[in-house]
Parts: C-alpha cells; sequence; structure tokens
C-alpha cells in the first residue's frame, strides 16, 4: 500500500506537470507510456496464453515485440511526430484544419498499422496465426491513438481544465466506487472479470465523478466568468466515468483471458501502464469527443 501511495503521489505530480506544460513535452510522455503500454500489451495479445489461474498467473511485462508487431511500434512513433507537426503547423488552437489534420493522421496511421500487419501474417503463414495479426492491430489501436487523445485534448479550448478532468473523472470515480461499493455494495457488476466491484459502486463512481466535474465547473467560472460550463462538465463527468470503469474491465477481460495478474511491473503497487492506465484509454477520446459535442454550452 505505501509503495502505491508514493508511485501515486508521483504520477499525480508529473501528470499536472506535463498538463500545464502541455505541448511537445507532454506528447513526449505520452508517446513513451504509449510506447510501454503497446510492448505489455503486445506482449499479451501476440502470445499463447499462459496460466489460466490469474490470481496465481504470471506477470506481463515489455519485451522484444515479435515481428508482427514491429510496424505498430515504429508507426506508433512516427504517428506522434506526425501530431507534433500539426502542432507546430497550426500552433495551440482549437480551428478546423488542426483538428481535421490530426483525424486525418489517427485514421492513416491506423490504416497503415492494419495493412502492414496483413502483409506480415500472410507472408509468415503458418508460423504466425490470425489472432496474433489481430492482437497487434488491437493493441496499436488501443494504445497510440487511444492514449493520443489526452494530448490532443490539452490542445483543446479549455484543454488544461479538460485535460485534467480525463484523469479526475478516472481517479474520482475509481475512489468513490471502492468506497461505496465497500459500504453498501452488494450487487456484482462483472463477477467473472472483477469480483469485488458492485453495482453500488459504480454508481457511486459516476456520482462522485459528476460532483467533482461541477466542482470544477465552478471554479472555471470564477476564473473565467464568461464561460458556463456546469451542464457539459456533469455530463463529461457522468460519461467519463462511465465509461472508464468499462475501459478498467476491458482490460481485466484481456488479462482473465490470457491467464496474467499484471501487464508488467514497471509502476511499484499499480503494475504495468496497462494496468494503471487502462481506464485513462478509454475517458480520454470519450472527453475529447464531448467537449466537441457540448463547445456551445462553454
Amino acid at each position: 500500500m505505501k509503495q502505491r501511495v508514493i508511485s501515486g503521489v508521483i504520477i499525480a505530480a508529473a501528470i499536472i506537470g506535463l498538463g500545464a506544460a502541455g505541448s511537445y513535452p507532454l506528447a513526449a510522455a505520452m508517446m513513451i507510456c504509449s510506447i510501454l503500454a503497446y510492448l505489455e500489451l503486445t506482449a499479451v495479445m501476440c502470445a499463447p496464453s499462459r496460466s489460466r489461474n490469474p490470481e496465481k498467473g504470471a506477470k506481463g511485462g515489455p519485451g522484444l515485440p515479435d515481428l508482427i508487431a514491429v510496424p505498430g511500434l515504429l508507426l506508433g512513433i512516427l504517428y506522434y511526430a506526425g501530431l507534433m507537426v500539426i502542432e507546430w503547423r497550426y500552433g495551440l488552437v482549437n480551428i478546423p484544419g488542426m483538428i481535421a489534420a490530426s483525424d486525418f493522421w489517427t485514421l492513416l496511421a491506423v490504416t497503415a498499422d492494419f495493412l502492414f500487419s496483413m502483409c506480415i501474417y500472410v507472408y509468415t503463414f503458418p508460423v504466425r496465426k490470425s489472432s496474433q495479426a489481430a492482437g497487434a492491430v488491437l493493441s496499436f489501436l488501443y494504445t497510440f491513438p487511444m492514449m493520443g487523445f489526452v494530448y490532443r485534448t490539452r490542445n483543446l479550448t479549455h484543454g488544461f481544465v479538460l485535460y485534467l478532468l480525463i484523469f479526475i473523472c478516472s481517479s474520482v470515480s475509481d475512489v468513490c466506487a471502492l468506497a461505496v461499493g465497500m459500504a453498501v455494495g452488494r450487487h456484482k457488476l462483472a463477477p467473472v472479470l472483477s469480483p469485488k466491484k458492485t453495482i453500488e459502486g459504480g454508481i457511486g463512481g459516476v456520482a462522485g465523478s459528476a460532483a467533482v466535474s461541477c466542482l470544477v465547473a465552478l471554479l472555471l467560472k470564477t476564473v473565467e466568468p464568461g464561460t458556463n460550463a456546469l451542464i457539459p462538465f456533469l455530463i463529461i463527468g457522468i460519461c467519463g466515468s462511465f465509461i472508464g470503469q468499462t475501459g478498467d474491465l476491458a482490460a481485466s477481460a484481456i488479462k482473465r483471458n490470457k491467464g496474467i495478474k499484471d501487464y508488467g511491473n514497471l509502476i511499484p503497487g499499480h503494475g504495468g501502464i496497462m494496468d494503471r492506465f487502462d481506464s485513462i484509454l478509454f475517458t480520454a477520446p470519450a472527453i475529447y469527443y464531448l467537449s466537441f459535442l457540448l463547445a456551445g454550452r462553454l
């Protein structure tokens, strides 16, 4: 527990510092996290299943990637380089040109990864299986573009606040879900994937995330009196918590299927990058696109 708390404090300080800096330092940090997460995930998705008892199963962890995962690694680095070039071209402003270029670049990277991964699968058949090709493509989509939304959100209008909401929705939701679940939890949410999670805890997580998001909106209004973000941030808090809890369960489902307990041991007390940021990978794109749908109300 002590290691977990210390690691959590260090991570929180890094998140705030990188968010305040934004721009290329944040992009570089997200690229490194994406690379580590990709290596952790491909080590699981592109390899045979391990122990079938996740409680006693081996830990995952990044290693030398299989050949079928190499295109994703190289394209992931290129992906972030492209996002930084787009920022250099358009600047830190929420304008249609920058957004359209980022969306096009993301789609191009995902398409290229699929094509290169399938080429390796075809020309090394039957050494590599279709499940490995699918795992490599899913790992790329799961990590590089999804985590890239953290950096892309920071570049929007009110970007620093929206960036913090990504982590607030995830963290507050986890804490409130745990507290409410321990206090009044009775009905299992996903008994096979996570036996300790309850429906009551999940509702508590959503409520806590919504309440803190509303508080952030009120604080923003004191700093920028012209803003009226209460309803948008309430919606973001609710949706961010729900989708974040889904992301947590999705990462657990993969671990259960592959028979491992953790994706790695890089972060003391937390496991690997995928273990710590599993919900963030779902929350970031949700908040990014919600900010567009609700932009007229800010």
